[in-house]
Order: structure tokens, then C-alpha cells, then sequence
């Protein structure tokens, strides 16, 4: 048995989660497919499914974060696989976000970048070839 099986749920935290749901949603093309709101819990969260093996992300009203847990940026960054960092770098930019680190080539294959978005949480993107590789064997697999 595999004990960290694969990312379950990423979760951003905002002030504003309406503003944040619309920076996302804008950024991402596609609108959260779960809000707690809709289902009659009252305002808080909303989660969107993104790319080749549909991963969450979840924004949730700060007030609802752990006790202790800061509202500066913290000490993990999660890249999530992107084609072309410099344009998604530049994408994001555009938006608002600010950037952390900059364009990193981190090896043949590896190149990240990480911003900061207007929430305050840490967006990390990268090409990784290995995310390739076993999206590849995915898919001929099939």
C-alpha cells in the first residue's frame, strides 16, 4: 500500500473570496464546480478541478483557516505543471500576481517560476519532464 497516494485537495486561502473567485476563475477559464454556498452551507469555500487528472483547488474564507496559521506567505510551494512558464509567468503577472521567484531553470527539463497572488498564497508553475513522462504512459496505456 502507497501511503501519500497523489494530491488530493490544494487550498488557498482570501479575505475576500468573492474577489478571489473571480481573479481564479478569470485566470483559470472556468468557473468553481462546487461552492459551499450552493449547497446551503453558507459562504466559505469553492473548489475547482484542474488539468490532466483533474486535482482540487479549494479557496476558503481566511476566517476559516487553521488558528496560528499566518497570513503571509508560508514555506511550501506546490508548482503545477504548466507547458510555457514564461507566458504562464506572464499571464499571471498581467493579473496581478507578483512575482516571487522568478524564471528558474532547474536542471534539462525542470524550469519553475512562483508568484504570489493577489491573496496572498504562494502559485508556483513549472515544466517538468517527468509530469510528461508519466502523463505519456497514462495515456498509451489506455
Amino acid at each position: 500500500m502507497t501511503f501519500l497516494r497523489g494530491m488530493s485537495t490544494i487550498s488557498l486561502w482570501a479575505n475576500d473570496l468573492p474577489a478571489a473567485t473571480r481573479w481564479y476563475s478569470e485566470l483559470l477559464g472556468v468557473e468553481p464546480y462546487f461552492s459551499s454556498e450552493a449547497v446551503g452551507l453558507g459562504p466559505g469555500y469553492v473548489e475547482y478541478r484542474l488539468g490532466d487528472y483533474q486535482h482540487e483547488l479549494g479557496i476558503i474564507d481566511r476566517k476559516f483557516a487553521p488558528p496560528g496559521l499566518g497570513g503571509e506567505p508560508g514555506g511550501v510551494v506546490v508548482y503545477w505543471h504548466v507547458d510555457d512558464v514564461a507566458a504562464a509567468l506572464s499571464r499571471l503577472v498581467e493579473r496581478g500576481a507578483k512575482v516571487l521567484e522568478g524564471l528558474k531553470e532547474r536542471g534539462p527539463g525542470f524550469v519553475t517560476a512562483s508568484v504570489i497572488d493577489p491573496f496572498g498564497n504562494v502559485l508556483g508553475i513549472m515544466f517538468n519532464r517527468h509530469y510528461l513522462s508519466i502523463l505519456g504512459a497514462r495515456d498509451a496505456a489506455r
